[in-house]
């Protein structure tokens, strides 16, 4: 099967170190591993390509404008772009991650009758609106009905995205299909010995709550190490605040996707302090990559979390970094607790939500469960 793979989120570097950059390259994967033709279209490939992927055809439309307006009227045209070369080339399915302007779907659909699967990861036109800058809010609501109407399935990461989507469109083809992780690049690894690492990944922003976890390091009644992985924003921020709580954390930055199990390599517990907020719609990669991982998980009790982790590790309170610190270090001094909580997070990660299983379910709500050619 020929599937054309769109991305048009100018947001999205597809070869890139962000959470959507990996959920991008490893549905790839998943295709390509069933024997399925991928094309990618996008208008942003990024530049850290992984090398498995070095083979993958591209076409590629940047969006230039930078002033609001201006960048909303480029993404229309960098879509049109896109559609033209979609139907130029042809394909048996259309694979497109939701992006704001973007009706490549709906276009093929309407003049080819290609069939499509929408993703839907965030419920964007609330996310630029409040976060951002919307200027044309009125497109991006016929944008997306118009997407959900034309795609055989519309998937959606968690179920408040998908009460979003069906709020906004009426649709019944809708469908909540949890994040995934790829079991066999991650696999558990031992621990360091010494003091525990506790690691952390992911970007460095204020809804991710290090600050929270730096707090709780300096409230830690057992010795563990502390070890960051990502970069954001927030970065600056955090160091001067570990330097001024004396605290000698790890601080390894921005690191490419495929180095996510050295990054994890030897450490002994997985954090997710994610803080108190209005909306926690998100199915959070790095939790998946900790169970992969085999590692005990210590996470906020919010949105999905809970559901997630399923009894692999331990749930605190949001914003609390002494709740915090105390589930640290339970986790810190019982070592066989670890162990077993480990092997529970791995059993899940196998079970539930490999990459594979993620896209059967997918190819199997479009209709289409020849998914291992």
């Amino acid at each position: 099967m020929r599937i054309a793979y769109v991305c048009a989120d100018p947001g999205i570097p597809v070869f890139g170190t962000k959470g959507a950059s990996v959920h991008v390259q490893e549905v790839i994967r998943e295709f390509d591993a069933r024997g399925h033709e991928v094309h990618l279209y996008t208008v942003r490939s990024g530049h850290d390509l992984p090398a498995d992927l070095a083979g993958l055809p591209v076409t590629e439309v940047p969006v230039d404008a930078s002033e609001p307006a201006g960048r909303e009227h480029a993404q229309q045209e960098a879509c049109r772009q896109l559609t033209a070369a979609v139907l130029r080339d042809g394909a048996d399915l259309i694979y497109e991650r939701y992006s704001l302007f973007s009706t490549v779907l709906a276009e093929a659909w309407a003049r080819a009758r290609m069939p499509g699967i929408l993703e839907v990861n965030a419920p964007l036109i609330d996310e630029q609106r409040t976060h951002r800058v919307l200027v044309d809010e009125d497109t991006a609501s016929r944008v997306l009905l118009a997407q959900v109407r034309a795609a055989t399935a519309t998937i959606c990461v968690s179920e408040p995205v998908r009460d979003w989507v069906t709020a906004r469109t009426r649709a019944a083809r809708v469908h909540t299909i949890p994040n995934g992780v790829n079991v066999r690049r991650i696999q558990p690894r031992p621990a360091d010995p010494g003091a525990p690492v506790v690691v952390f990944v992911g970007t460095l922003k204020p809804w991710h709550g290090v600050g929270d976890l730096l707090l709780a390091a300096a409230q830690a009644g057992r010795d563990w190490r502390l070890r960051i992985v990502g970069d954001g924003p927030l970065r600056a921020e955090l160091e001067n605040q570990a330097a001024e709580l004396r605290l000698p954390v790890d601080f390894r930055g921005a690191v490419a996707p495929e180095t996510i199990p050295e990054q994890l390599a030897g450490a002994a517990i997985g954090v997710a302090p994610y803080p108190e907020l209005a909306d926690h719609y998100f199915s959070p990669l790095k939790v998946y990559e900790y169970l992969a991982a085999g590692l005990p998980v210590v996470a906020s009790e919010v949105g999905q979390i809970p559901e997630i982790l399923d009894g692999a590790g331990r749930l605190v309170p949001a914003s609390n970094p002494s709740a915090l610190a105390a589930a640290i270090d339970e986790l810190a001094g019982e070592p066989r607790t670890r162990a077993a909580l480990g092997r529970r997070g791995r059993q899940l990660a196998e079970e539930r939500y490999s990459w594979a299983r993620v896209v059967d379910a997918i190819l199997d709500h479009a209709g289409l469960a020849v998914a291992h050619d």
